[in-house]
């Protein structure tokens, strides 16, 4: 077991508790905190579990994940590419380069 994963449970644990505390004391504040603690534990346990799984899957099959990588990235290279900025034709067309006296 990861430290990650066994701190997530404890956190998780230990959220519960204090969720459960909360109630019978009638506290909504310590409910909703033990509630946030909980839910950092299980996420901190899927981060851990996320990444036990990619460094599984990079040493059993590396060119796969750098294909993987690689296509993500110009994906977002395009993405941002389109993303309303201004291309040097319209800058050009827009401040006047071409006007000629």
């Amino acid at each position: 077991m990861d430290t990650d994963t066994a701190e997530g449970t404890l956190k998780e644990a230990a959220g519960k508790v204090q969720d459960a505390v909360g109630g019978v004391v009638g506290d909504a504040a310590t409910q909703i905190s033990g509630k946030a603690r909980e839910l950092s534990g299980k996420a901190q346990q899927l981060c851990a579990d996320t990444t036990s799984l990619v460094r599984d899957k990079t040493s059993e099959s590396p060119f796969a994940v750098l294909g993987i990588v690689a296509a993500v990235g110009f994906i977002a290279g395009v993405m941002w590419a389109n993303s309303g900025h201004v291309s040097s034709r319209d800058y050009a067309k827009n401040s006047g380069a071409d006007d000629r006296a």
